[in-house]
């Protein structure tokens, strides 16, 4: 028998006994991120960083000068797993600012969620020059998406690796641990109550994303479901979907495909007229966007201040899939424009 399958067995029949503590258990486990060590190849990128604290104590990492891109790393992850992009970007003339999310690294908080790193992505932004885009993989790619809805501004966006729905996200984690029906139920119903809304509202095809965009996902990820990115494509009307054919859900991220569509990415935010979905100055110009009460309500919520510092939490080792990034896999790629009609 293996430990999953233990686990799944005891979550099996503890759940049908007492649904409640067993979705409790599972809800801290689902929102409390171990905070891993950088790998080897991410140690000069990080020596070469200025490190930078923002409000709320949340802690990022700064490299160039020029236009700011800002970066939010995904779950478990780290500013440095950017390594590749960052240090393109920064060769072509920008200041990229990776941040820690809440409850990563020597940012506060003990736990962390989607709209914790949309708030916090709004929080820096709030410090940081006017956007020139704003880039995250996995989870922190579904938090560029609600942090857009929630009043994020940025000249374009990028999403590697996203979920498009957390729904989905909430639901496989639970079957994947053997809950039954009862203890699901009141495991969603607490992560709900914990990030402050409905779980269903957090689902891209539900949102409005005006600014040029890039929807990036590799086929052989073993995380996020390739068809997330076509979810996202298709809600996102001025977006570019990049399929890589191998990468995983961690790889994708060193790949110089991804890098060179980021910078295509910007050349076409500087082709779009000023009018359009932003201004260079910042300010979001054509209709108003409609929020939801829920996403409009937690963009005003504070984030967390209380934690331990990294050095405390680190883990003592790394078993996340592709934390070592070996060199990037030949691959046929398929880069598909939004189809206008």
């Amino acid at each position: 028998m293996t430990t999953l399958s233990w686990i799944r067995g005891v979550n099996g029949t503890l759940g049908r006994l007492a649904p409640e503590h067993v979705a409790g258990k599972m809800r801290r486990a689902f929102m409390t991120p171990r905070n891993l060590p950088p790998r080897d190849w991410e140690l000069p990128v990080l020596a070469s960083a200025e490190r930078i604290t923002l409000r709320f104590g949340l802690s990022a990492l700064r490299w160039g000068k020029g236009p700011t891109v800002l970066l939010m790393h995904g779950w478990e992850g780290r500013p440095t797993q950017f390594a590749a992009l960052i240090e393109t970007l920064v060769q072509a003339g920008h200041t990229v600012v990776s941040l820690e999310g809440p409850g990563h690294g020597r940012s506060p908080g003990e736990q962390a969620n989607v709209v914790l790193f949309a708030r916090a992505l709004l929080e820096a932004a709030a410090e940081l020059p006017p956007l020139r885009a704003v880039i995250g993989h996995s989870m922190g790619g579904a938090s560029v998406l609600l942090a857009l809805q929630m009043g994020l501004r940025a000249e374009a966006a990028v999403s590697i690796a996203a979920p498009a729905r957390l729904l989905g996200v909430l639901r496989g984690f639970a079957h994947r641990l053997g809950l039954p029906a009862r203890a699901r139920a009141a495991f969603i119903r607490q992560v709900e109550r914990d990030v402050g809304m409905q779980i269903a509202r957090l689902d891209v095809t539900g949102y409005q994303l005006e600014l040029p965009g890039l929807v990036v996902h590799a086929a052989d990820d073993a995380l996020v479901a390739a068809d997330e990115a076509q979810v996202i494509h298709k809600a996102w009307f001025d977006s570019r979907l990049m399929l890589l054919e191998a990468g995983g859900h961690q790889r994708v991220l060193s790949d110089p495909r991804l890098s060179e569509a980021v910078l295509e990415l910007l050349a076409r935010a500087d082709a779009v007229p000023v009018g359009a979905a932003l201004c260079r100055d910042g300010a979001r110009s054509g209709p108003k966007i409609s929020v939801p009460a829920q996403i409009a309500g937690a963009a005003a919520q504070p984030i967390a201040t209380q934690g331990r510092s990294y050095r405390d939490r680190v883990a003592p080792q790394a078993s996340a899939e592709g934390l070592d990034f070996p060199p990037a896999v030949p691959a046929k790629s398929t880069f598909a424009p939004r189809k206008r009609t």
